[in-house]
């Protein structure tokens, strides 16, 4: 899907240079990059929210303003090609809490590229950060509205009556939501404002966010240069009341004195500038203290909220002390190795795993279990971490890590259980990583419950990693919540390496374990996410939320585990929490768990509860979909001019995205081993792309004769003749028909698909 984004966008620069600007050398179009080739096939990936012109039709491209008198230009683009339209005018603003960040994008493009008498459906796209999850978008254009909104839809028959338009999400690195609106006039200004939130990374005491925000040049209006508005605020609330200092910023970032306060930062960039941000918006900061710290976070819940509990969150950050101890490690690797993971994700997971296995002590142990329909291991017990074993691991790594066969996931955990078991005065971690989903995930989940509860004092952590979109992500998520670890995934094969080697980094570097929150228990009607509480590492911060009912403490006692295998306690304060949105910012992690228990105990009251939390605050889930809705400002402008709010009304059925969640995972794709990132398309014949290369671009001639006479006569046209009838078709067609003009011959005919 990246790859064919990012051709359209290949395809709408090309059908830019058509666009006429004037006579006036002062005037220039919009600067084009160099075309990609095959090497960097995701070249034209936004790197900042972006919209583009949906062009079916090369015809209705041009300049509004000056009109070129082009000659037509006959065929259809399929797929249809993005022309990127140009912006006149960027707003950002990032609200950051605790550990996530709520953005806010506003602006205003420019349909520069189509004739004023004609109109095209504009795409929105949005990349973002760490962990992205689109919250809405809101489109204003021609006097008409149209925003994003969660509906539950439970009837498939209520689906197929709306009107579906393209959208969704690219699975790429940033993460990539699309939308396309419907149809908007030529020269037209549209105004849009997205939001969303990410996460922010963590690393030695240090919060970083990136928002991209770099914006190539062809996005510049045309014309003589002027300047332009570009704006940024930032806040930054760290919820513990402790110092809070700037590390670093792209941009020329101005403290809001008025704003700052304990735990509390505040800036603004506004300037007026010839060309956009050139730079994604970088900013870190670091939250003064050396130890493992916190707060207790407690909030009223909002007046439309469905659950009228109280709202809690306890918040521990590990502190940023550079030779503070972590636990001895026991690690055992359980790897599919089944067909589906032939390949880069395979090679992606092997590369990493040496690399783990490179960076443990010699006081640490391994093992590697791979697995398909058998199981296979490394050695027979836990092995010292020693250098010759490690390089053996690796070689034994590179000799038996080979795809093939089907999955089964429960003989090799069982394995791993029964070799940790023994474990003494060490942390023990099973790190499972794969790409399917089985039939009995559930009963897994049921053994490896059993099996943990039956454990020492320091139950094996289960770390899940999945790969794709055929797992159920879901069951990887249940079991490390089971297994008090943490779960992560790679929808995209490209980042299999990057985010796997971050969850080992999370995994390796625990300093407190078994923790417990004291008091919890002693309130009423309390429910806590997640109901396991993880262990604390030095390269994450920790968020335990829940809802209540009574009277909280004022300090809060969080009881844990130290690698020297002592005791710690400690206490944290309650905070003001009225500046931080609790109920959004613990949304996203609670509908997360709350799925994975809905699944697990098939559960329809917490789906039911799922859908509603959704709604309520517009995170996606499962158990709803995004909708666009349009209204249109009713009533004259007198009216208008009379009355400080617009009088709206509903004049079009809803518009049906597709669906932006990852499902439960695909049993038919993992019995058939596919490939993660595969899907199954069926290649029309010859015959079908004949006639719909005959119709688009040369629909004059072919409506006046029989298509299916045409291509038998064809069938007959030697070699010779056929290449002729190539360049001809090769001449006629259109960019976007060309290939398949050369396909359909070369399938018909028997010719070279144009070579001459």
């Amino acid at each position: 899907m990246a790859e064919d984004f990012s051709k359209a966008v290949d395809d709408g620069l090309k059908f830019s240079k058509r666009l006429y600007f004037g006579k006036d050398r002062a005037v220039s179009p919009p600067k084009q990059p160099p075309s990609m080739d095959k090497s960097t096939s995701c070249t034209f990936l936004p790197t900042a929210p972006m919209v583009y012109a949906v062009i079916s039709d090369p015809g209705i491209v041009d300049n509004p303003d000056i009109p070129s008198y082009q000659p037509h230009v006959h065929g259809r683009c399929d797929p249809p090609a993005l022309i990127p339209l140009t912006m006149n005018r960027v707003e950002l603003q990032v609200d950051c809490y605790m550990d996530t960040a709520f953005i806010r994008v506003s602006g205003s493009w420019r349909v520069h590229c189509i004739k004023g008498s004609k109109s095209c459906g504009c795409r929105v796209a949005i990349p973002m950060g760490e962990q992205g999850s689109i919250l809405g978008v809101e489109v204003d254009v021609n006097g008409k509205s149209y925003h994003t909104q969660l509906s539950q839809l439970e009837d498939d028959k209520e689906m197929e009556k709306m009107t579906h338009v393209e959208g969704g999400f690219l699975r790429v690195k940033p993460h990539i939501f699309t939308l396309t609106t419907p149809q908007v006039n030529g020269g037209a200004n549209i105004s849009i404002k997205m939001s969303w939130s990410q996460k922010l990374s963590y690393s030695n005491g240090n919060f970083s966010l990136n928002v991209p925000f770099t914006f190539p040049e062809y996005v510049i209006p045309p014309g003589k240069k002027y300047l332009k508005k570009e704006k940024i605020q930032l806040n930054v609330n760290s919820g513990v009341g402790t110092e809070v200092s700037c590390k670093t910023a792209s941009h020329s970032l101005k403290e809001l004195r008025g704003i700052s306060q304990v735990g509390k930062l505040g800036f603004l960039y506004e300037a007026d500038v010839l060309n956009w941000s050139n730079t994604d918006f970088n900013f870190s900061y670091t939250v003064s203290s050396s130890h493992t710290h916190g707060a207790v976070l407690v909030q009223s819940p909002p007046m439309h909220d469905i659950d009228q509990r109280e709202i809690f969150s306890v918040y521990l950050l590990p502190g940023n002390e550079q030779s503070r101890k972590v636990f001895r490690r026991d690690v055992v690797f359980v790897v599919d190795i089944s067909g589906s993971m032939q390949g880069k994700p395979l090679d992606d997971v092997k590369n990493v795993i040496s690399a783990a296995l490179s960076k443990l002590h010699p006081e640490d142990s391994f093992c590697i279990i791979a697995f398909n329909g058998q199981t296979f291991l490394s050695s027979t017990s836990m092995k010292s971490a020693t250098k010759e074993a490690v390089e053996r691991a690796i070689e034994w790594i590179g000799i038996n890590l080979i795809a093939g066969g089907d999955t089964d996931i429960l003989p090799p955990l069982t394995q791993a259980i029964e070799m940790l078991s023994n474990t003494r005065g060490s942390f023990p971690i099973i790190f499972l990583v794969t790409d399917g989903s089985v039939q009995d995930e559930r009963q897994i989940c049921d053994a490896m419950k059993k099996r943990l509860t039956e454990a020492g004092p320091i139950a094996p952590r289960m770390y899940t990693f999945g790969i794709g979109t055929f797992c159920n992500h879901y069951f990887l998520r249940m079991l490390a919540m089971i297994g008090r670890g943490q779960y992560d995934a790679a929808y995209d094969i490209d980042l299999v390496e990057y985010r796997m080697q971050n969850l080992f980094t999370r995994a390796s570097s625990v300093i407190l374990s078994n923790i417990a929150v004291e008091t919890l228990d002693d309130l009423d009607d309390v429910e806590v996410f997640p109901s396991h509480i993880p262990d604390l590492s030095s390269e994450s911060p920790l968020t335990v939320s829940g809802r209540f009912r009574g009277k909280f403490p004022s300090t809060l006692k969080v009881k844990g585990l130290l690698p020297d295998m002592s005791n710690i306690e400690i206490n944290l304060k309650l905070q003001d929490a009225k500046d931080i949105p609790l109920d959004k910012l613990c949304t996203k992690g609670q509908i997360e768990l709350l799925t994975s228990q809905a699944w697990y105990g098939d559960n329809k009251k917490l789906e039911d509860k799922v859908a509603k939390l959704s709604l309520q605050t517009n995170v996606m889930s499962e158990y709803t979909r995004m909708v666009i809705l349009h209204k249109e400002l009713s009533g004259s402008q007198e009216a208008s001019k009379k009355s400080c709010t617009n009088i709206m009304k509903d004049s079009e059925k809803p518009m049906l995205l597709p669906t932006l969640s990852v499902g439960f995972g695909n049993l038919v794709a993992t019995a058939e081993n596919i490939p993660p990132g595969s899907e199954e398309q069926k290649l029309p014949e010859a015959a079908e792309i004949f006639v719909r290369a005959a119709s688009s671009c040369c629909g004059a001639i072919w409506n006046r004769c029989c298509c299916m006479a045409c291509i038998q006569c064809c069938s007959k046209v030697n070699p010779q003749c056929a290449t002729v009838f190539t360049q001809l078709f090769t001449g006629l067609a259109c960019a976007g028909c060309l290939n398949c003009c050369a396909f359909c011959w070369r399938g018909c005919c028997g010719g070279d698909g144009g070579s001459g």
